[in-house]
């Protein structure tokens, strides 16, 4: 790593990125760093920072939800102890706080929910009565929809910690940081395919959920670079890099499904899911033309006995269209009583 420098009208020769400590959140902050650092010859250093949502014990949803791990990043980087933070999108409030900004979001991975069983079980052969864990209301709604007969239990911890509930002391796991006493009494657990194919862990997967059956969180698969607007817009070399990182595709997708969740308030603590999904509307190989923009959400009472799908395009050219789209599906949800359904605040 090279060093910078403290004047600021030296050259920057490196960066600091802001993360939580986590194997996944390093992984990521990590692959992140180095997709900048290529796009700017610069140097990065890791800033670890220990989150609310490492620290606290109990279920996720009485937690605060969305954003009891994005706190301390963001304080890190109002305060100048780093110059990005690297978060999960569906981990962030979709109210943006004064002072920061999303400055670029890469190319998404897969979004899809991803069943890990014992035995390769997929969800159709699971035995009745099965045990599966999860830490998600979106996810237990869904899993009910499905298959009422499952016993949906909640687990909190960090991806290998769930996945030795099923599959006890592989080794594999213990390498990237099972925390806690190892017990395998679950039959299966479901988590986020990209934080298990960015851990190397894929190989637990017995089934990738296809969304018609359980729709992702809104921002899943995708990662966020937030900062200050001053490193966003100087024009240096590392504004110049996050500029040409950006997915714009993405940024639509995502963009959508936040404007959707912000506008039902609702947070990972809510049964809804949402995926947006962008096409070209010519040939062109840019996705600065206009294109179309399809966005899907779902509302589902929390133990699963009842569910709104609702589905909905639009060609956009712009983000100011993309968060139109999210709104006008989000209002249809709530005239038809996803509020109720959900239990939600409107």
């Amino acid at each position: 790593m090279t060093t910078s420098s403290t004047d600021p009208g030296m050259p920057r020769t490196q960066f600091r990125v802001g993360t939580r400590g986590s194997a996944l959140a390093v992984t990521q902050s990590t692959a992140t760093a180095e997709l900048i650092s290529g796009a700017s010859s610069l140097g990065f250093e890791l800033v670890q920072v220990k989150t609310e949502g490492d620290i606290v014990i109990g279920p996720l949803a009485q937690l605060g939800g969305t954003g009891v791990f994005a706190a301390a990043l963001r304080v890190s980087l109002l305060e100048g102890k780093c110059d990005l933070a690297v978060h999960s999108l569906k981990d962030l409030p979709t109210a943006q706080p004064e002072g920061l900004v999303i400055a670029t979001v890469p190319a998404r991975a897969d979004v899809r929910d991803a069943l890990c069983a014992r035995d390769g079980l997929t969800l159709d052969n699971l035995p009745t009565n099965a045990k599966v864990g999860t830490g998600s209301p979106r996810r237990a709604a869904q899993l009910l929809v499905a298959r009422p007969d499952l016993q949906i239990v909640d687990i909190r911890g960090n991806v290998p910690t769930r996945l030795a509930r099923v599959f006890g002391e592989d080794q594999s796991l213990v390498d990237v940081g099972v925390g806690g006493e190892l017990r395998s009494d679950l039959d299966a657990v479901v988590l986020a395919t990209a934080g298990l194919e960015r851990l190397g862990l894929e190989r637990f997967i017995t089934e990738r959920l296809d969304p018609s059956i359980v729709l992702p969180a809104p921002g899943q698969g995708a990662l966020a670079i937030e900062c200050c607007p001053e490193t966003a817009m100087s024009g240096d070399t590392l504004s110049g890099a996050l500029s040409t990182v950006e997915d714009q595709a993405a940024r639509w997708e995502v963009t959508a499904e936040r404007a959707l969740l912000g506008y039902l308030e609702a947070g990972c603590a809510a049964p809804i899911g949402a995926l947006g999904r962008f096409s070209l509307g010519s040939e062109e190989s840019s996705v600065s033309v206009a294109g179309v923009l399809t966005l899907e959400a779902v509302a589902c009472a929390p133990d699963g006995s009842k569910m709104m799908r609702r589905r909905t395009q639009k060609t956009v050219t712009s983000l100011a269209d993309a968060r139109a789209l999210g709104v006008a599906l989000a209002e249809e949800l709530l005239a038809n009583g996803a509020a109720e359904l959900a239990g939600l605040k409107k």
